[in-house]
């Protein structure tokens, strides 16, 4: 428990630091466990800048479980904008097009459908998934007292306690200041996270790979891009995004030397090539660091990181909002357990081992999508200054795998101590490759399968493990409380299983155990909770009973 003799304003369970897509979403997932949540956000408001693009396959599962799926569907761009276009000028014909697998059409292996969409319209749909309190304008200032820490003294703010932290927040209007004390701090922070620096995590990665400019501007292009739609045309000279389905367009690419003089809507146009006709009204100019980097660690005690404070990832692909997604997806149903007793505090341990690996090589694909883009661009530059003719279609330096990321999107595999290989060994090792093969070995994400009209595997999971099974009989005997727990009929002859064996699938969809042909125990599944959730002794009686569905 915490030391009470600190004085505090207010107490929470979960302080979220970051009103992004990640911290939002950690918020809505950790709402529903019954958590305690107050998250806060340096900035007045949420972001106004368009910022990340796309949502892939897996996210919009994690949006299905928080029943926003509909909504941000709504108010994103129609399948057909699933599509990366190149181009010398916007105004050129395509030299080379491709689709982004999960967004321009549905895929066998999910139940739903990735899409194109605005950062800014898309945060204010995860803002309105929880009622939780968040403070808009609060940030939080400093760090002492943490263990193990160097460089801190004089600084104020997170003080970890024996169970607890307490966070010194300062409204930046007002000036007020408040301390709180909660059970875990997730840091969702970005890139430049203020908790990471101040606990002294470092980073690994190539860094700052390049200094872009976003340029917001109005035009009408629909002569050249109305009848080939995509979510991206990448240029000679940058690139240019549509932004929202009633209009509106962004261009990124190298910020220029002297940023004071340029001329944003001459070096649009030029990119556009469209002529003098068509009128570029600039809204707003947003300066930025492409960043590449892993945090050391993901975890100091009762501070985690997550998203891009954890990882910066490359935007190229639209990889790193959707990895940090995943990271809370992971990462909220062990913090609910350990809250509430019937999880051990090193289930969290797990959440390094499961998700930095995953973010190795999220980065790596990213960093190799953006230098290739890089090098096309460079490529069609050159070919424009020597004057060398431009074939319709030139032989792009990658393969379709690049934007066929089923792999990594899907196929994300876990091994550590929150899962079980069959039979109880070590999960088997896994190809790291881009295809993505549906399985149910522990550790991977539970296939889709229908298991109804409309009623997808993936619409069982939630605030609770789930046990597949053909014969839910052959395990009512299993003792399972106090662990939230429903058991599920799967249809005979599915996912691999003999007819009284099951599967347990953690909250967050990956399979935790797998028994193929049955119980081979009375306390079987008793032992895998016991084991994928760390608990060392029976925990605290939760009002979560089994139930049959």
């Amino acid at each position: 428990m915490a030391d009470h003799s600190v004085p505090v304003d207010d107490e929470t369970e979960v302080l979220v630091v970051g009103a992004g897509p990640v911290g939002l979403t950690a918020r809505a997932l950790l709402e529903r466990w019954g958590v305690r949540v107050l998250l806060v956000e340096k900035h007045r408001r949420l972001s106004p800048f368009p910022r990340s693009r796309l949502v892939n396959v897996r996210s919009m599962e994690i949006f299905r479980l928080l029943g926003i799926d509909a909504e941000v569907t709504a108010t994103a761009f129609g399948p057909e904008f699933g599509r990366i276009r190149f181009r010398e000028t916007l105004a050129a014909p395509d030299f080379a097009s491709a689709a982004l697998v999960g967004i321009d059409a549905p895929v066998a292996e999910s139940p739903a459908l990735g899409v194109m969409t605005s950062q800014d319209r898309l945060e204010p749909h995860l803002l309105a998934a929880a009622s939780a309190p968040a403070w808009f304008g609060v940030e939080l200032t400093g760090l002492t007292g943490l263990s193990g820490l160097t460089g801190t003294t004089g600084l104020t703010g997170l003080t970890e306690e024996e169970g607890g932290v307490v966070a010194h927040l300062v409204d930046r209007g007002s000036g007020a200041r408040t301390r709180v004390r909660a059970r875990y701090v997730l840091a969702a922070d970005g890139a430049n996270s203020t908790v990471r620096d101040l606990l002294g995590i470092a980073t690994a990665g190539p860094g700052a790979i390049a200094d872009l400019t976003t340029v917001v501007f109005d035009a009408d292009l629909d002569r050249w891009c109305a009848r080939h739609p995509a979510g991206v045309y990448v240029a000679a000279h940058g690139s240019v995004i549509p932004l929202y389905p009633e209009g509106g367009w962004a261009w990124a690419g190298a910020t220029p030397e002297d940023t004071g003089h340029t001329d944003w809507a001459g070096l649009v146009g030029h990119t556009l090539g469209t002529g003098p006709d068509v009128r570029v009204d600039v809204r707003r100019v947003q300066h930025w660091v492409m960043q590449a980097f892993v945090a050391e660690r993901f975890r100091h005690g009762h501070v985690l990181l997550a998203g891009d404070a954890a990882h910066a990832v490359p935007v190229v692909g639209g990889l790193g909002m959707n990895a940090g997604l995943a990271d809370v997806h992971n990462l909220c149903w062990k913090v609910a357990g350990v809250l509430r007793g019937w999880a051990g505090p090193a289930l969290l341990d797990s959440y390094e081992r499961e998700r930095r690996p995953v973010a190795h090589r999220t980065l790596a694909q990213a960093v190799a999508n953006a230098e290739l883009m890089f090098q096309v661009q460079a490529r069609r530059r050159e070919q424009s200054a020597s004057g060398a003719a431009s074939p319709e279609r030139i032989e792009l330096p990658w393969s379709e795998r690049y934007f066929a990321q089923l792999g990594l999107v899907l196929g994300v595999a876990y091994d550590s101590d929150a899962v079980l290989g069959d039979g109880g060994a070590p999960p088997e090792p896994e190809d790291e490759g881009t295809e993505y093969v549906p399985t149910t070995r522990p550790g991977h994400r539970m296939p889709h399968l229908w298991l109804a009209p409309e009623r997808s595997t993936l619409d069982t999971f939630g605030e609770w493990f789930t046990l597949l099974t053909p014969d839910p009989a052959a395990w009512q005997g299993q003792v399972t409380a106090p662990w939230p727990l429903r058991v599920e009929r799967l249809p005979g002859g599915s996912a691999d299983l003999g007819p009284q064996g099951a599967l347990l699938v953690r909250p967050d969809g990956h399979v935790g155990a797998r028994w193929p042909d049955g119980p081979p125990g009375g306390a079987a599944l008793r032992e895998a909770l016991t084991a994928i959730t760390a608990t060392a002794r029976s925990p605290m009686p939760v009002t979560a009973p089994t139930r049959c569905a």
